[in-house]
């Protein structure tokens, strides 16, 4: 990744496009999958089968987002104010610039 505080980036004028690619490869790189505790809500199963809902603590909440295939291998369905562990990996969603996890696995 280039140094984006190199002066000669940083006086440069950038597009949101590269700005949010910039953030993507800075989130995606630098944070392991990792495990996040919180309480769901917002929950909604799309028709594609993937779920995406927030996981919050007292402080503050976060966009999540379990494909189809990974939610399959869950013999639970989520629900809305379920406290849980998720196995997640964090990510930023380039095209609506939002800081999001890839949920790959969650745990009550």
């Amino acid at each position: 990744m280039k140094n984006i505080w190199d002066s000669a980036v940083a006086q440069r004028v950038i597009g949101v496009a590269e700005l949010n690619r910039l953030a993507k490869e800075l989130v995606e790189t630098n944070l392991p999958l990792m495990w996040i505790s919180g309480e769901i809500s917002n929950f909604v199963r799309a028709a594609s089968g993937h779920c995406y809902f927030s996981l919050k603590d007292a402080q503050a909440q976060v966009r999540c987002v379990m494909f189809r295939h990974k939610l399959q291998h869950q013999d639970w369905k989520p629900e809305n104010g379920m406290q849980v562990e998720v196995r997640a990996s964090p990510s930023f969603y380039e095209a609506r610039g939002e800081f999001q996890l890839v949920v790959e696995t969650m745990r009550r």
